[in-house]
C-alpha cells in the first residue's frame, strides 16, 4: 500500500523539525505513506535499524524510516536512529483526511534505507522518509503488485481482492506497471530523443566515412596501376601486388582507427553533459571498427585485384 511512494518521482514535499535540534532554516523532505511490504516489494534494502511490523501498521504507530541522504545530511554524525521528527503539516481534516493518535506529538526514527530515485531519473535525490500508511486515511490510495509474469495480467484479480474486503470500494481505471510509470517522465522523454539524434548522428557520420574511405582507398589504388605494371614486367607475382596494397592500406586505416578510438574515449565526457552518463560501449566501438575495415578491405581488394590481373604492358601505358 502507498499514498504517492511509487518511483521515480514521488512523495510530497513536506516541512519537519527536528525535536531537539532547532534551526533557522526550513527543512523540507519527500513524505510517504506505505506499508511495510512496500520494501520488499520495490527491493529497497534496510541499511540500518528496523521497519514497522503489522501490529505497529495496523495501530498507525508513530515510526518513521528515512533514506540514506536525510541521514547524511540532517544527522552527519550518523546518530539518526532515535531522534523525533514532527510534522507541523500533518494534520486531520475530517471526514476527508484522518489521522491516527499521537501523530501530533513526533515520530520516531527506526531505520535507514538505502537510496532510490524520488525527484526524476536525473535529478539528484531528495530527502525522503517513510510513516505507516495509517496514520493518515484519505480518500484514496495505491496499490502495489508485484508478479513473476505481466503484471497487468493480475489486474482482475486484484480488483477482486479489493472488493472482497469492501464491496464498495471503487478501483481506479488508471492503471500502469512500473515500466509506463517511469516513460511517463519528461527525463525518459528528452532521453530518448537525445539518444535517437545521437544514434541518427552516429548512423549518418559511419555511413559519410565509410563512403569517403571506400572512395580515398580505391582512389589511391587506381592511381597505383602504372607501379603495378611495372612490378609485373620485371617478374613480381600477382600475390606479391596484392600484398603491397593491403599493407599499406592496413597502415593508414589502421592509424585512423586508433586515432579515433583515442578520440572516442576522450570525447565521452564531454558526450556525458547530454547524454546524462557516460556510455563506453565496447560493443558499438567494436562494430564500428569492424564495419571501417571491411570498407577498407573491399575499397582496396577489387581495383588491386584487377589492376594485378591485367596485361603489364598495358598497365605501364596506363595514365
Amino acid at each position: 500500500i502507498s499514498s504517492n511512494a511509487t518511483p521515480p518521482s514521488n512523495g510530497r514535499d513536506t516541512k519537519f523539525e527536528i525535536l531537539g535540534k532547532p534551526t533557522a532554516q526550513e527543512q523540507t523532505f519527500r513524505f510517504n505513506m506505505v506499508s511495510p511490504e512496500y520494501f520488499p516489494a520495490l527491493h529497497v534494502p534496510l541499511i540500518q535499524g528496523r521497519t514497522w511490523d503489522q501490529t505497529e501498521n495496523h495501530r498507525g504507530a508513530p515510526l518513521i524510516v528515512i533514506n540514506q541522504t536525510f541521514a547524511k545530511r540532517y544527522f552527519p554524525a550518523g546518530d539518526a536512529l532515535g531522534h523525533f521528527i514532527k510534522l507541523p503539516e500533518l494534520k486531520a481534516e475530517p471526514p476527508f483526511f484522518l489521522t491516527s493518535p499521537g501523530s501530533e506529538d513526533g515520530f520516531l526514527i527506526i531505520g535507514i534505507i538505502a537510496d532510490k530515485r524520488d525527484d526524476g531519473l536525473s535529478k539528484p535525490i531528495l530527502p525522503e522518509a517513510f510513516v505507516p500508511y495509517t496514520v493518515g486515511m484519505g480518500m484514496y490510495t495505491q496499490i502495489l503488485v508485484r508478479s513473476q509474469g505481466t503484471p497487468l495480467a493480475l489486474l482482475n484479480a486484484v480488483r477482486v481482492k479489493v472488493n472482497s474486503v469492501d464491496h464498495d470500494q471503487q478501483t481506479n481505471g488508471d492503471v500502469r506497471d512500473l515500466e509506463h510509470w517511469i516513460t511517463m517522465e519528461p527525463d525518459w522523454a528528452r532521453g530518448r530523443l537525445i539518444a535517437w539524434l545521437f544514434g541518427r548522428f552516429a548512423a549518418l557520420a559511419l555511413s559519410l566515412a565509410a563512403v569517403g574511405l571506400y572512395s580515398v582507398v580505391s582512389y589511391t589504388v587506381v592511381q597505383r596501376t602504372n607501379e603495378f605494371g611495372i612490378r609485373m614486367a620485371l617478374g613480381a607475382p600477382r600475390g606479391h601486388v596484392l600484398k603491397i596494397v593491403f599493407t599499406s592500406t592496413v597502415a593508414s586505416v589502421g592509424g585512423g582507427i586508433i586515432a579515433g578510438l583515442v578520440l572516442s574515449a576522450a570525447l565521452s565526457k564531454v558526450m556525458a553533459h547530454w547524454a546524462e552518463e557516460s556510455q563506453r560501449d565496447p560493443l558499438v566501438l567494436a562494430a564500428s571498427t569492424f564495419v571501417l575495415m571491411l570498407v577498407a578491405v573491399i575499397a582496396c581488394a577489387f581495383p588491386a585485384w584487377r589492376a594485378a590481373k591485367v596485361d603489364p604492358m598495358t598497365a605501364i601505358r596506363y595514365e
